[in-house]
C-alpha cells in the first residue's frame, strides 16, 4: 500500500501530476482541490495517496490533505460512485463544505455539485452522514494560481475531458464560464469550477 509520496513535481494539470520520487516518475490523478495547493513545477511536493486496484489497472490518486483522501475513500464506499466520480466531486466543492452538507442532510446543496443528482445526494446523506460526523477534517488551504488565458483555457478543457465530459460539452461550458467570470477567467481554478457547473447544467 502506497500511503504517501514526497518528490519533485515534474508536470501538472488540474487532474493529473507526475511526481519524481528518487528517480521514479509516479503519475497521480488529483482533484482540483489538490491542484490549487500545489507549487510550481520543480518544487518539492508531499501528497497523501490512495491506490485503486482494478482487474486491468492500478490507479494512484494524490491528495494535498489527509481530509481529502479520507473523503475520497468515503465517497468510494457509496453505491454507484467510482474513483473518477469521487475525483470529480472533490473537484467541484471544498472538502469542508462537502462534509457540512452531508452531516446537515442538505441534499439541495449537494445537487449543485457537478455529477450529483437528487437520488445520489440522498444516498450520500443516508450512507455517509454517520461516517462523516465521526471523522473530523484535518485542515484545508487554497492558494490560487493564474496563467495566460490561452493556456488556462486549454488546461480547463483537459480537466473537463479527463473527468468524462465530451469535448463539445467541455468547450461550451468553458465559453459560458469565461463570460460569467470576465477578468477572473484567467484564474484556472475558478474557470474549471465555473465550467464544471455549466457542464452539469
Amino acid at each position: 500500500m502506497i500511503a504517501s509520496l514526497r518528490g519533485t513535481l515534474i508536470s501538472k494539470t488540474p487532474t493529473e501530476i507526475v511526481l519524481d520520487v528518487a528517480g521514479v516518475g509516479y503519475g497521480l490523478s488529483i482533484p482540483l482541490s489538490t491542484f490549487e495547493k500545489l507549487g510550481n513545477v520543480g518544487t518539492e511536493v508531499s501528497l497523501y495517496t490512495y491506490l485503486h486496484v482494478r482487474e486491468d489497472a492500478m490507479l494512484l490518486y494524490g491528495f494535498f490533505t489527509d481530509d481529502e483522501r479520507s473523503l475520497f475513500r468515503l465517497l468510494l464506499s457509496v453505491t454507484g460512485i467510482g474513483p473518477r466520480m469521487a475525483q470529480g466531486i472533490l473537484s467541484g466543492i471544498p472538502a469542508s463544505d462537502l462534509r457540512t452538507y452531508i452531516v446537515a442532510g442538505n441534499t439541495g446543496a449537494l445537487t449543485t455539485i457537478p455529477g450529483i443528482g437528487r437520488k445520489l445526494a440522498e444516498r450520500l446523506v443516508v450512507e455517509l452522514r454517520e461516517k462523516v460526523s465521526k471523522t473530523g477534517p484535518h485542515g484545508d488551504g487554497a492558494p490560487l494560481a493564474s496563467d495566460p488565458q490561452g493556456i488556462v483555457r486549454n488546461e480547463a478543457l483537459l480537466a473537463l475531458t479527463s473527468l468524462g465530459y465530451n469535448r463539445a460539452t467541455a468547450e461550451r461550458a468553458i465559453r459560458l464560464a469565461v463570460q460569467e467570470l470576465g477578468e477572473k477567467a484567467g484564474i484556472l481554478e475558478l474557470l474549471v469550477k465555473s465550467a464544471l457547473r455549466h457542464a452539469g447544467s
